[in-house]
């Protein structure tokens, strides 16, 4: 069984899964080309198993759960420059703010670390567990964001204090916030809706449904897009009207995976099908790599940056 690359935390997580599609199952829009035809500018043996990923002014940082660490990487000089090891495996996503990279850890319980982006050092380590370790994290203009358990308890987090000032109701079975447009985007992996919740203030404001099993999801061009595992159908949410303005059907069911948005397109990825692209202006995939690697992919510096997590390595990638 081709398994995410992240096990389920929750409880009934794992029979969700098995209820989606299987991905040699599934049909896929007709735009196949191997993954090799997509120059490559650097490849970063990183070991491991490397996963999410965030983009800072001089950096780009990689989770590895499997290392216990999170590598940084000089985007000018392609090379790894930092290694900041844990006592436990990153999981959850990462996140930059504050001068800081958020790391959520996995373990019981649970924790929040911070690293210093300019020392690369651990300054400090919150009890503040994530809900998940397929969930994410996300950074507002005054605060830190992050699932805290299955029963849809969204932790507002004050980086003055290292301490939660906040705590907001939003669908049981949320696990996926993301800060866009003064609104948290929560995605509601088992009640099928999105949850658009005021950064200011806390209130959830609108809750629209969308495809099913939404997990990950990205923000650009005006819109909240999320990929959804259920049926590998990727959802478009306009940021003004907070209403569905098309269903895409790229093909991409199942655990893992990741999207991002760049160069006006969106940029989905999962495993096995490690890039597709979907034109931000007519909502259709006008391209879909194929072959061994993916899993996890960002947009910065110029380039496409795709992991492939079975073999431990990191791609740039000039589409």
């Amino acid at each position: 069984m081709n398994y995410p690359r992240r096990l389920f935390a929750v409880a009934g997580m794992m029979s969700a899964i098995t209820m989606m599609p299987a991905a040699d199952k599934v049909a896929r829009p007709s735009v196949q080309v191997p993954l090799a035809e997509l120059p490559r500018t650097a490849a970063f043996p990183l070991g491991g198993r490397p996963d999410w990923m965030v983009m800072t002014e001089a950096a780009v940082w990689v989770s590895n759960g499997k290392l216990k660490a999170v590598q940084r990487i000089d985007p000018k000089t392609n090379t790894v420059v930092a290694k900041i090891d844990f006592p436990a495996p990153p999981c959850s996503g990462l996140a930059f703010g504050f001068g800081s990279i958020w790391v959520p850890l996995e373990g019981k319980p649970g924790a929040l670390a911070r690293i210093d982006a300019a020392t690369n050092q651990i300054t400090a380590t919150l009890p503040i567990a994530p809900a998940s370790d397929e969930g994410s994290i996300t950074v507002s203009g005054d605060s830190v964001w992050l699932m805290g358990d299955e029963h849809g308890t969204l932790l507002r987090i004050d980086p003055a204090t290292n301490t939660v000032r906040q705590k907001i109701s939003v669908p049981a079975g949320s696990f996926n916030p993301l800060y866009a447009d003064g609104i948290v985007w929560v995605t509601g992996f088992e009640s099928n809706v999105v949850t658009a919740v005021d950064a200011l203030t806390g209130a959830v404001v609108e809750t629209i449904s969308v495809g099913p099993k939404p997990r990950f999801l990205t923000a650009g061009g005006g819109a909240i897009w999320t990929l959804n595992q259920g049926d590998g159908s990727i959802t478009r949410i306009e940021v003004k009207s907070r209403r569905v303005h098309a269903t895409i059907a790229a093909g991409l069911p199942g655990g893992g995976g990741e999207i991002c948005y760049g160069d006006g397109s969106v940029w989905a990825t999962m495993l096995d099908v490690p890039l597709t692209r979907i034109d931000a202006t007519t909502n259709q995939v006008i391209r879909q790599w194929m072959g061994e690697g993916g899993d996890s992919v960002r947009c910065g510096h110029g380039s496409i940056w795709l992991t492939h997590l079975r073999g431990g390595l990191l791609w740039r990638l000039q589409p």
